[in-house]
Formats: C-alpha cells, structure tokens, sequence
C-alpha cells in the first residue's frame, strides 16, 4: 500500500454460528443476524451506513446469481453503492480488504462488509467438484484435480524436504479443536488427541479427515469506519494497520525456482539451499506478509504479533504459513507447533478461534469471522460475545488475519492494532 489514504478502523462485528447445515435459515436471514448483531453492538442504524462490499464465493452452491444483491435488498441497504468481491478461499480477506479501500479512498465514511455462503444444499462429493472448479479446468480439474490431493502432494513434499512428521500435522488439529471448546460459534469443537487424528479416515495421505476442514453454512460481518466516524461511533475501534495481497500462477507446475522473498528479520544466508517456492511453499503467501508488514512498519512478526488468524484449510497448510508469515524459517514450522509456540500462551496464539478446522469453512463468511474474532480480541471483548474468556489473549496488541485461495494463487494479510 503505496499511499495508505485515510486511516481505516473496524468498528463492530457479528457471526453466525457456522454450521454443517442451517436449513432453518437461507443465507439472507443469516446475513441479516449477524448484520443486526454487528450494528446494535454499537447502536448503529442504516442511516449511518455509506456503502458495502458482498462477499460470497460460488453461484453454484445456491443456484442463484446476483446473491449479493439480494443480500443488499434485505439488509435495507438498497440503493447504496456495493459490490460483490470474489478470489476462492480468499473471497472473504478480499472482501475486507476491498472495504478498507473504500474507506481509505474517501469514497465512504463507513462500509459494511458482509460474507455468507450455503454449502449444504449440495451433497459433499458435488461440493468439492464445485470448489475443484477453482483449479484450471483445461488442465488440472479433468484429471482429478480435488484440493485435498493438491495439498496432499505439498504436504509430502514438506515432509520430504524438512523432516516435517505426520504427528507435528496432527498437533495442528488437536491445538485448533481445542481451541473451538470455548467458541459458541464453532462447528466443530472437540477434545482430541494425536492418536484421534491419525487414526480417523484417510482422505488423502497424509491428510486425515482430522487434519482436513469442513463445509458449512455462516454468515458474518464487519463493519469499517474513517477515524471520525469510528471515534463517534464506537469507544474502542481497533485500527486497520496494514493491507497485503499476494498472487501466484494457477497451476502449481508453472511457478518458478528463484530466490526466497525475504522479510525485515531474514538473510539470503538462512536460505542457501532450499528450491522456492516449490510445492513446499506459497510465494503469495510470503508477497502478502511482506507488503503488509513493510505498510504496518513490521520488522519481526514473531516479536510484534500477539495473534494471528490463519487459513488452515488443512493442518499442513497451517505449518506452511507459519513459514510463509515469517513465524518462523522455512523448514521449522513442524517444530513451531510441536514445541508448543503456536498455542494460547506460546510465543504467538495462532488460531484461537479454531480457525477453519474446528469453526468451519462458509468460503464468503470465512476470513470476515477471522476480522470479527480479531476485532473482539483486540477489543477485549472476548468474555462479553463467547461469554467465556478462555480464549481472551491477554495484553494483545496487534493481531494478522490471513486468507489464501487454490493451491495459493490469491492470499491476503491484513494488521489489525488496538489503539486502548
């Protein structure tokens, strides 16, 4: 972010519970609860809403086209300026990003940002056919190309390359199930062990249904403001610190060998050897932390994040974007997690929700919930919206959510600061 504009600042939130089905509720109603949870948290109402941004990923879960309008219609937000956002996995960090930029512009004194998606309405099988659809379908798509089997490929490659074990993927699992026990709004909390992951269903190898997350139906919000707007709205916004995207080729076969990307806290000497990216690692990935850490005047993330909210669609690509995000060096990421420095009370609390694994994974809704959940961390508010505080970091000050798309081909990184 080159010139950042006017400072940005999140204002309020709202999530739905993500659920493997809610046939209670169509995705307008959903988005309507956490629309209404997210403004009567501050006292807001429709007239001091400027504009919008939909997020949702795919038409074909719903058999419906234009859903963000309709959404738009039903929220009362009609005829204010919005626009649908979509990038895969990274619908929802685009979405959110898309939403600092209309603020940062001047265009909008405030912008709500809301995401949804409805994958039960198809058996499991066709939605992953329609989420294979995010591969090349000239190339990748006919010969097979479900994403457990892509990320199963990189995930060996990683054990290959590092010494990367089955067992530190299953520590992943167990720390973010763990996590879920104390979110209300997780699909999938539970108390597991190693041995549980291991020896659930192969999907893939190594990738177990443990290590690997699931569909749902959700719906979540955020809400943005200029620093005007945000201070007379809201008795503790939390700023917008910094914004990064990265992109990579779509078909993992064409991306180059070259030098590693580096961070502020990195030599070309602690990589002399290694191939990248490789199919070890996401070149996006690493693009976004570094714009977004250069915006934020980040210069060691470990030592300046207190939490991070990643896309650990699989437990694998948890580690790699330990690596990716300069948690650790390339090769490490295995160790970061089993060495404990991942957890609530480790060197930086990566996941605390429980990320996509134990909450789930609505695409559109998905890296909006990280925001709110940042947003609530950093606030401090964990207690008031889960009515425990088990999960409440303590003393956080700065926090990065993380949304990534295919086989790494959009991945975003977004700074978000507590000014209290």
């Amino acid at each position: 972010m080159k010139n950042k504009g006017q400072d940005v600042y999140m204002i309020s939130g709202g999530v739905t519970k993500f659920t493997k089905a809610s046939p209670e509720a169509d995705f307008r109603l959903r988005t309507k609860k956490a629309f209404d949870y997210a403004l009567n948290d501050v006292g807001m109402t429709l007239k001091d809403i400027d504009g919008s941004v939909a997020s949702y990923f795919s038409d074909h879960f719903q058999r419906q086209l234009m859903s963000g309008i309709m959404a738009q219609d039903y929220l009362g937000l009609t005829p204010k300026p919005s626009k649908r956002v979509e990038g895969g996995g990274a619908t929802g960090g685009l979405s959110f990003q898309a939403g600092v930029e209309e603020v940062a512009s001047g265009r909008m004194n405030t912008c709500v940002v809301y995401g949804f998606e409805t994958m039960s309405h198809v058996n499991t099988w066709k939605g992953n056919e329609f989420i294979a659809l995010a591969s090349d379908t000239n190339f990748d798509y006919p010969i097979g190309g479900f994403y457990t089997g892509y990320y199963a490929m990189m995930a060996t490659r990683h054990m290959h390359e590092f010494g990367t074990t089955v067992e530190q993927l299953a520590k992943v699992s167990v720390k973010n199930h763990g996590n879920a026990l104390h979110n209300p709004y997780a699909q999938s909390p539970m108390k597991i062990t190693v041995e549980d992951v291991r020896k659930s269903p192969m999907v893939s190898y190594p990738l177990t249904r443990l290590d690997v997350c699931a569909m749902s139906d959700g719906a979540a919000v955020a809400v943005l403001a200029n620093e005007e707007k945000a201070f007379e709205l809201c008795d503790n916004p939390v700023l917008i610190k910094g914004i990064g995207t990265g992109t990579d080729t779509m078909r993992l076969s064409d991306r180059p060998h070259g030098k590693v990307i580096l961070l502020p806290n990195e030599t070309e000497a602690d990589y002399k050897n290694l191939k990248y990216p490789g199919v070890h690692s996401f070149r996006a990935g690493r693009s976004a932390a570094k714009e977004a850490y250069q915006s934020a005047g980040i210069t060691d993330p470990l030592e300046e994040l207190d939490i991070v909210e990643l896309h650990d669609a699989y437990t694998s690509s948890e580690i790699q974007t330990y690596e990716d995000l300069g948690l650790c060096k390339y090769g490490e990421g295995g160790h970061f997690v089993e060495e404990g420095k991942a957890d609530l009370k480790g060197k930086v609390a990566v996941n605390p929700s429980g990320g996509l694994l134990a909450c789930g994974h609505p695409v559109g809704a998905t890296g909006i919930m990280q925001a709110v959940f940042m947003f609530w961390q950093l606030q401090r508010t964990i207690k008031k919206h889960f009515k425990d505080d088990a999960l409440q970091i303590s003393n956080a000050k700065r926090g990065l959510i993380h949304s990534h798309a295919g086989t790494g081909t959009y991945v975003t990184a977004t700074i978000m600061e507590a000014v209290k």
